[in-house]
């Protein structure tokens, strides 16, 4: 460890800390947009000035590695004055479009002038006008006269991605981030540059103009699309879920995530949901609480495997539900039903080992190998490649399926579903709706998604990981563990909900401070 002051105070840093670092880690804003600690360092913005002892010079923190009994300083005047101006060069050509630029709010350039800008500029010749509304591919849009050249998005490509589809083209004043030829802005982890594009220039077609963020609030949460389990933020409000970005963890993703899971949080919101349980007989379809179908599900099971023995259930469960889960179930299946014939419904069978070598993982779901462990302890060995014949031979007479929560990544799902159909009775557990359940007697029950609950998952190295719940979507939908307390026969607290309000709330009112 190496002892050095940041303007004079006494910290302690690893060997090989840059200054910049070091000034976080004391608890300092430094205006900087060139640097980020996934990134190589390219030292282009000169905005990180700092004093280091008596050296007349100014330093840039990205570059410059502590040493021990170092002295540093960025609130000297100097350097306040030399950030000051660096923003105003940065700002020379920069278009005044805050009011309709999607970054507003989130915005480094508009973060860091109100910080350490506030200047009068003395700029009075015309702006340089660049290309605007650039479409570098399927996901993202490109603003030329926003871009600063901090060139984060260039050096993600070649270094994280490796994919190289961005460079800097011309000189001066006239330079500017573009694709090459032929080669548009497709890899899997293109929206990681829109993530760390400090201004307006990159934005992400998914996400624009869609909200302003100050209407949105966010929650730490688990990334449910595959086994590599990303730490992700989730951004939402009263009408749901928005946008998913990467959240630091250097033992899972570190500070990226794959552009499939962004997509995770569509299946989440209502139009794709089942918003209300459902009892069909002979085609005959009645509406019911999800409460009301919980219990009734119950009773049935009761009375089947009374009837017909425990070994005329199935039940069949996806990798997409938290461990917490998985136990509530199985102990009311194996324990008080004594039902056996438990299946593990895998999905992408042939791509569950495929891995990209970054995070993209072929397993689609985030907890099968807490299934697997899970499966284990209740020394559940049975095969889902039986079922079929089990069911053709009537030896079991009622299928019960936990999920899957995202529909869109199980490719067999409507084939699965007309092999459980063949069955006399159907208990589906479900997230979204199952159309495509037409047995003789279907009992459908809506379920919470990973925003609507906490939870354990673990991952494709067994890491346990904790997720929170994010909000709220659909208001009568169960968790597992709720709709097996409930066909238990015993009761659920749940909060009196009222009316949902009209207007979107602005989240930043209280936060903004004084300018």
């Amino acid at each position: 460890m190496l002892n050095c002051k940041v303007n004079g105070k006494e910290i302690k840093v690893k060997q090989g800390t840059l200054v910049i670092d070091a000034i976080k880690q004391a608890d300092y804003d430094v205006a900087h947009y060139c640097y980020h600690p996934g990134l190589s360092v390219a030292g282009v913005c000169r905005l990180c000035m700092v004093k280091i002892g008596d050296n007349p010079r100014l330093q840039i923190a990205c570059n410059t590695p502590v040493q021990e009994g170092m002295e540093i300083s960025n609130e000297d005047e100097q350097v306040k004055d030399a950030v000051k101006w660096g923003l105003d060069f940065h700002l020379i050509n920069h278009p005044l479009d805050c009011p309709i630029c999607d970054q507003a709010g989130e915005c480094e350039l508009q973060i860091q002038y109100m910080k350490f800008g506030q200047y009068d500029p003395e700029m009075a010749e015309k702006k340089v006008k660049k290309r605007k509304v650039v479409d570098l591919g399927s996901k993202i849009v490109l603003d030329t006269e926003r871009c600063i050249l901090c060139s984060r998005c260039v050096r993600f490509t070649d270094e994280v991605s490796k994919t190289n589809e961005l460079g800097i083209f011309n000189r001066g004043d006239r330079s500017e981030v573009g694709t090459f030829e032929d080669k548009p802005l497709e890899n899997d982890y293109a929206l990681n540059t829109v993530d760390i594009c400090p201004v307006g220039a990159l934005t992400s077609k998914d996400f624009r103009f869609r909200q302003r963020v100050w209407y949105l609030k966010n929650q730490s949460t688990i990334c449910t699309g595959c086994s590599t389990g990303c730490n992700v933020k989730v951004y939402y409000n009263e009408e749901g879920l928005f946008r998913v970005k990467p959240e630091f963890n250097e033992d899972i993703n570190g500070y990226w995530m794959c552009d499939q899971g962004r997509d995770v949080y569509k299946f989440v919101n209502k139009d794709f949901r089942l918003l209300e349980a459902q009892s069909v007989t002979e085609g005959q379809a009645e509406p019911l609480s999800a409460g009301k179908a919980a219990q009734l599900a119950g009773e049935k099971l009761k009375e089947l495997t009374k009837v017909n023995g425990p070994e005329s259930v199935g039940v069949v469960v996806t990798g997409q539900y938290t461990n917490e889960e998985y136990e509530s179930l199985f102990d009311y299946m194996v324990n008080k039903l004594k039902v056996k014939n438990i299946y593990h419904w895998v999905n992408n069978s042939d791509t569950m080992d495929d891995f990209d070598g970054l995070l993209l993982r072929g397993d689609k779901n985030p907890n099968t190998y807490g299934l697997k462990e899970i499966m284990k302890k209740y020394s559940i060995q049975t095969n889902m490649s039986d079922l079929e014949g089990a069911i053709k031979s009537n030896t079991i007479k009622t299928i019960v399926v936990a999920g899957p929560e995202n529909q869109a990544v199980y490719p067999d799902f409507n084939e699965r579903a007309s092999l459980f159909s063949q069955a006399s009775n159907l208990i589906w557990f479900s997230a979204g709706p199952v159309s495509a359940a037409t047995s003789k007697h279907t009992l459908v029950i809506p379920t919470k998604t990973y925003a609507e609950k906490s939870g354990t998952y673990v991952n494709y190295k067994g890491t346990h990981q904790s997720s929170h719940k994010v909000t709220t979507i659909v208001r009568g939908a169960l968790s597992l563990s709720d709709s097996v307390t409930l066909m238990s026969g015993e009761s659920i607290l749940t909060k009196p909900v009222g009316p949902q309000k009209a207007m979107k709330t602005n989240f930043f009112v209280n936060k903004s401070g004084e300018l």
